[in-house]
């Protein structure tokens, strides 16, 4: 009986110890991160607010699956893109906004260049968030919003911080 207390306690604190390591990461991300505004798309507008919720569409996400459509003949044939995971390397602008460059290559990247992590689900190119919540009541602050601001990991996933004009 005393050893399942003590592996109990073991366990829950490898859990704590690993959730907290977690949380550490993406504090660091948001102090330490490089900032990244992503264009945003139009979305259906009945689909736009549900809630405190807008969807959000990239216009970097279609440039991505235009590539991927092109380097992959069988996906051009049927237009659906496969599940899988990748990077994009986008040229950061004097207004902070990331411009497609290419999709990852391995090839080194130029001084204002970052590596962006995207994933494809379900035919979908998804950054970090395609969604943001938003407090009740503020959804008319956002309406306008033409960008997406991120903060981007040395590891190029992204945590998205705000939708600006």
């Amino acid at each position: 009986m005393k050893l399942a207390k003590i592996i109990s306690v073991l366990s829950l604190l490898v859990i704590l110890l690993a959730v907290n390591w977690s949380i550490y990461r993406q504090e660091q991300v948001l102090t330490q991160g490089k900032t990244v505004l992503l264009k945003l798309m139009p979305v259906d507008p009945r689909s736009l607010m549900q809630g405190d919720y807008m969807e959000l569409n990239f216009e970097l996400a279609n440039q991505i699956r235009r590539q991927l459509i092109q380097q992959n003949t069988d996906t051009a044939s049927s237009g659906k893109l496969k599940t899988q995971d990748g990077y994009v390397v986008v040229k950061i602008n004097q207004n902070q906004e990331g411009e497609f460059v290419r999709i990852d290559d391995g090839e080194a990247l130029a001084e204002n260049e970052l590596r962006l992590f995207f994933r494809v689900r379900h035919g979908k190119i998804k950054f970090a968030s395609n969604g943001f919540f938003f407090q009740e009541g503020k959804a008319s602050e956002y309406e306008n919003a033409k960008f997406g601001e991120f903060k981007v990991g040395e590891d190029g996933n992204l945590l998205l911080v705000d939708l600006t004009e």
